[in-house]
């Protein structure tokens, strides 16, 4: 039977490894495996094959729709007209809602993934009888596993 386990690189990890080998799994059957953890920053705008759910432009609309009806309302004082103030002031309105909304995602959004926490950083695989599978997983979790799967 195989254990698989994820774990932050700490000492959390260190202490697993040493525990399963104190219950009599040997070295040979621990396999510890590092993560490559993303450098680059998160494309911000979706393409056609990708897309991660987010709209950029959602706010934009919201904000064009409110500015046009305010702006056409005004247009009839001004020497332009309703038409054209409706379309310049619904021009802004998206303008304004897209910047706000870069805004959110660049910096507001950043520093929450920052502040997240946890993340898998190693794999830790464990090969064992199925009679021990219990016990292992155990200690899996007592020190503190992200996340545990068992594989007959």
């Amino acid at each position: 039977m195989q254990l698989y386990s994820t774990f932050e690189n700490t000492i959390y990890l260190e202490m697993v490894i040493a525990t399963l080998e104190k219950r009599g799994i040997t070295k040979e059957n621990i396999y510890a495996v590092p993560l490559d953890i993303r450098m680059e920053e998160r494309k911000l705008f979706d393409t056609i094959h990708r897309s991660d759910g987010t709209s950029m432009i959602d706010v934009g609309i919201a904000l064009a729709t409110v500015f046009s009806v305010v702006g056409t309302s005004i247009g009839f004082k001004l020497a332009w007209g309703p038409i054209i103030s409706g379309v310049l002031s619904g021009f802004l309105g998206f303008f304004i809602g897209v910047a706000i909304r870069l805004f959110t995602e660049k910096v507001l959004k950043k520093r929450k993934r920052l502040a997240r926490g946890k993340n898998s950083e190693v794999i830790l695989i464990i090969n064992c009888e199925e009679t021990k599978a219990e016990l292992v997983e155990n200690i899996l979790w007592e020190h503190l596993a992200l996340g545990v799967a068992k594989v007959k």
